[in-house]
This record gives C-alpha cells, structure tokens and sequence, in this order.
C-alpha cells in the first residue's frame, strides 16, 4: 500500500494550474526602494564615505583568526553560494518538477535569473574593477577601478538568487513562506561567512544581497518571454518527434500484401533477348506468331511460391520411417 510521501513522486496526470506571479504595485515599490538602496551603496563606496572606512575596521579586526574554530565548517558552508554547484543542485530539483508538471517553466526560470545575474553582476564588477582585503594596497582607500572583480560579491548574490528561485516558484503560501525563511537565512550566511574569511568587503556584501533582491523582484517582468519560449521549444520538441517516428516508419515499414517475401521477376540478358526477338519475328512469318508470344510470356511470368515447391522432389525427413513417395512410372 502507498502512502502520500510515494505518491508525491509519481508525475501528475494533468499540468497544474500554477498561478504566475505578476508585477503588482507593491513589488514595484519593493523594486524601486531596493534600486536606491542599490545606488546609495555604490556611491558610498565611490566616496570613500564611513563604508568604506567599516570595511578596513572588519578586515583588520580579521575574523578569521578570532574565532578559528569556525573555520573548517564555514569552508564547506561557503559553497552553498558558488555558482557551479548550487546551480546544478537547484537544477536537478527544478527539472524532476519540470518532468512531474509537464512543464519547462521552473527550468526557463533558473536559466533567465542566472542569466540577469551574469549581466547585471558581472558588468559591475568589471566595471568598477574593485580588489578585495587580501589585496589591497592603500588603507583606507576603496581599491576601485584597480583590475579587480570583487564589488559586489557573487557568492552573496548567486546564493541569494539560486536559493531564492525555490521560493519564487512555490506553488502554496505555506511553502513560499517556509523556503523564503531558508533561503534567507543560507544567503545571509553565505555572504557572512565571504566577510569571515576575508575574501569580500562588507559592502561587496551588502550590494550582493541587494543585487541578487533585484533580479528576483524583476523576475515577473520576464514571465511572458519565459511563456512564449516554452511554447517554441515544445513546438520544436514535437516537430523533431513527429520526424522521427516518419523516419522510423520509411526504415522498417510494413511487410507487402503479396506476402512477407517479395516477388522477384526474372529477367532474360541481352543477347537471350535479342534472340527472342528474332524467333518471336521468325515464327510471326511462318504463322506461328501467337506460339512466340505466349512462349516469351511465359518466361517473363512469375512463378508462384506454390509451383515451386510443388515440383521440388520430396525429401524424407530424417529419423522417419515411411519410405519416400516414388512417381508411376509411364512407358514400361
């Protein structure tokens, strides 16, 4: 007998009905706050304003090396916020929910935040070129515009958003609201811990979270794009899938009316041919032409599977002991 857990993993007859989430005024206020605290933050670290003197205090206090005992798990913790394994992770997940709602949405999901994040995270990093405590060269100073690629963290916001992508695609409140809570407290230490082992800036931090908050408050702007780019892969899917069985049917068809071999028609070389030709003109002369014909029609005719194994000899099976049938002998 099965029990709920089970049947859980059985793929839904049906697609669900999943309601979409929508730009709605409240996550459009949510957008804009988040987007000025977004700028607030860069032109402090521009400014060299009391951000960045915070950022030297924590690098210099070196957490690190105050609480070592922390250090061999946060190691391993910090990889909840690499790009690399949590997207293969939440990947995984995403695509057995895909198979079990027959549906390419949650996947296309993934794939358009991962996406806004390379952008958008990426340009600024590249832009400000920012370099992070392990190598920084002035105290006090922002390190901007060095060659770096540490403003803002991509750890904090890949966490953020990797993590934060199951919340966004719950299909109850009561899930939202419980994978909200935990993917919010494995981006808040996610980016803690990059400020723990020195290899971030308080800022970076601060700006990775408000990065990653961004992308998924500006998610349901995408959602037609994502619709109608399930529709033309599933169209796709189905053309090739139609191909296939097409290809398949020409290669192994069904067998002939006739039977299941076929009927091969012998045909006479060129020189017989010739001579039957002459024959046939030759007798045609002599009054004999019908004779010809009938003769040359008889040896372009088929033969039937049933007349040749009528004038084979008949065989004695082995180990049989009735003698085989002779044919009369006439004349004698």
């Amino acid at each position: 007998m099965r029990t709920d857990i089970f049947a859980r993993l059985d793929r839904e007859p049906e697609p669900p009905k999943i309601e979409i989430p929508r730009m709605s005024r409240t996550r459009v206020t949510l957008f804009g706050g988040t987007l000025a605290f977004y700028l607030a933050i860069v032109i402090a670290v521009l400014a060299s304003s009391w951000l960045v003197t915070l950022d030297w205090k924590i690098m210099l206090f070196r957490p690190y090396q105050q609480w070592q005992q922390l250090h061999a798990f946060l190691d391993y913790f910090v990889v909840l916020g690499q790009r690399g394994p949590t997207a293969v992770m939440i990947a995984a997940w995403l695509g057995w929910r895909s198979w079990r709602q027959h549906t390419l949405r949650p996947l296309l999901v993934l794939g358009a935040s991962l996406l806004l994040l390379n952008v958008t995270v990426g340009a600024v990093k590249l832009g400000l070129g920012r370099l992070g405590p392990h190598y920084a060269t002035q105290i006090g100073s922002a390190e901007l515009f060095a060659g770096g690629d540490i403003f803002p963290s991509g750890h904090t916001a890949n966490a953020v958003v990797t993590w934060g992508i199951l919340a966004y695609l719950a299909t109850t409140p009561r899930a939202r609201r419980y994978l909200s809570i935990g993917s919010s407290v494995v981006a808040l230490g996610v980016g803690a811990t990059t400020v723990y082992l020195g290899t971030h800036w308080l800022s970076d931090v601060l700006l990775g979270w408000v990065a990653g908050l961004l992308i998924l408050l500006a998610l349901p702007w995408f959602e037609p794009t994502i619709a109608r780019t399930e529709t033309a892969v599933l169209a796709v899917r189905e053309q090739v899938r139609v191909r296939w069985r097409e290809r398949r049917g020409t290669v192994s068809g069904p067998a002939p009316a006739d039977g299941p071999w076929p009927v091969i028609v012998p045909q006479l070389p060129a020189q017989e041919d010739e001579d039957a030709g002459r024959s046939t003109v030759g007798t045609a002369h002599s009054g004999r032409g019908t004779a010809g014909r009938n003769t040359t029609a008889q040896l372009t005719q088929p033969r039937s599977h049933a007349t040749a194994r009528s004038e084979r000899t008949p065989t004695t099976p082995a180990g049989s002991r009735r003698p085989p049938r002779s044919r009369p002998v006439t004349g004698g």
